[in-house]
């Protein structure tokens, strides 16, 4: 029989990503308790990551705190997003946040749609 250790963080943020979490939240026109990430079907390599503001945390979501940041996951997402650093980057023509994200198996051509697997779970 083995013995479970402690549950793997499902996602982690660079520096570059807490800071603009942090931005983004202070500008907000309403208390949110944290920014919910998720992933929805759609586009044409199938699935897309979703941000959004979370108003509550819904009593199934997995909550990641990391570099003071709250992040949200909707449980459905979790085995999407297992071991996802989320990033935010910056070039002359763009800034955007970015999932480097270990289960992402494709993504078409316009950045937006991905394909993903879901993690396997340890043996």
């Amino acid at each position: 029989m083995s013995i479970a250790g402690p549950r793997p963080q499902v996602m982690r943020l660079t520096e570059a990503a807490a800071s603009r979490i942090k931005e983004v939240m202070a500008r907000a026109d309403r208390p949110i308790a944290g920014i919910r990430v998720g992933v929805k079907n759609g586009g044409c390599a199938g699935m897309e990551y979703t941000m959004d503001y979370a108003d509550t945390i819904n009593p199934a979501d997995e909550v990641v705190e990391d570099k003071g940041v709250r992040i949200l996951i909707d449980p459905k997402a979790v085995l999407f997003l297992l071991g996802t650093e989320m990033d935010y980057k910056t070039d002359k023509l763009s800034s955007q946040f970015v999932f480097n994200n270990p289960n992402q198996t494709g993504a078409c051509g316009c950045g937006v749609s991905v394909q993903l697997t879901p993690a396997k779970a340890a043996e």
